[in-house]
């Protein structure tokens, strides 16, 4: 699940607040990094449980409508089919999401009007009229709206954003990242799996653990060697007057160019340019991208800069 644009993401902030604290070192920076990393996996099965506590919710509430002094016909007789979705039963049941929800101890009872404004938007919304009016009642239809409900409602939910920030500062900006990788498990669930459905991995394979790591170190171990490439090629810009987020890209992308001969230069130059647009200043996309590629230039001269091709299923890794 965690790929490497995130990873990177990751080795950038860490070694941000790395260079910002007191009593650093490059154990404890490795350690913080995965620690992050496994907060944002904690984050992919805390926004699955959003989907089992808010159909829970809604059965409560059906339970305590049937349960008044005078219910109603229609309170006798309501429509289930929300409370009903065989998607959500199924994850309920799922014996990796309910194993890891109990080991991490993951819970939404302290957030529970979160859980309430969340169910209340749905109820209101377009997505929810069609699919309680829809005559067709089967599995990829239930599947389908909680999709939906990810996408267009709890990715776009304020509350919910603030709310997530509160609960962790290592979930700050992941979940959009978080509820495209459940939008992803939802449409690969399988009926016929039961509760045995695979849920996506904290990796998708052992390399990409070891990409973070690589990385991360060989900053740390060449951070002087980095900073004075960037220097001489900045032009009319001293370092202390670069933003310092641009520097830490900067220091990162160059680790990634020269300790990976089999990542391609523009997927390297192309992710950290994305990561500058979102993480600092207007410009820093351009001035970054100006800055590497005079480096590269000149590393490509000095045949210091090789890159070999391996191929995996036809595709160069990324």
């Amino acid at each position: 699940m965690i790929n490497r644009g995130l990873l990177r993401i990751k080795v950038v902030q860490i070694l941000y607040s790395y260079y910002k604290s007191e009593g650093k070192s490059i154990p404890l920076a490795e350690k913080e990094l995965f620690k992050s990393v496994e907060k944002t996996y904690d984050l992919y099965f805390h926004l699955l449980q959003l989907s089992v506590e808010i159909t829970r919710y809604a059965s409560d509430k059906i339970e305590t409508r049937r349960n008044k002094l005078r219910p109603t016909a229609e309170d006798l007789n309501p429509n289930t089919r929300f409370i009903d979705n065989a998607f959500v039963a199924q994850l309920s049941t799922n014996t990796i999401f309910v194993s890891h929800v109990n080991k991490q101890k993951l819970s939404w009872i302290d957030q529970a009007d979160i859980v309430k404004n969340l169910y209340e938007e749905i109820i209101g919304s377009e997505v929810y009229a069609e699919y309680m009016a829809d005559e067709t009642v089967d599995y990829e239809a239930d599947k389908n709206l909680w999709r939906k409900i990810f996408k267009k409602i709890i990715l776009q939910s304020q509350d919910l954003d603030d709310s997530i920030e509160d609960q962790s500062i290592y979930w700050v900006d992941d979940v959009e990242l978080v509820v495209s990788f459940i939008l992803k498990t939802i449409k690969r669930f399988d009926q016929e799996k039961g509760e045995e459905q695979e849920l996506l991995p904290m990796f998708k394979d052992e390399e990409d653990a070891e990409f973070a790591t690589k990385l991360i170190r060989t900053v740390l171990s060449k951070g002087l060697e980095l900073r004075t490439m960037i220097d001489k090629n900045a032009k009319n810009w001293e370092l202390d007057r670069i933003a310092f987020m641009d520097i830490v890209i900067m220091e990162v992308a160059l680790a990634e160019l020269l300790e990976f001969p089999t990542i391609p230069v523009n997927v390297t130059l192309n992710e950290y340019i994305e990561i500058a647009k979102n993480y600092s200043t207007d410009r820093s996309g351009t001035f970054i991208n100006g800055v590497l590629d005079n480096i590269v230039s000149q590393l490509k001269k000095e045949n210091k800069l090789i890159k070999v091709v391996m191929f995996t299923d036809n595709k160069a890794k990324k």
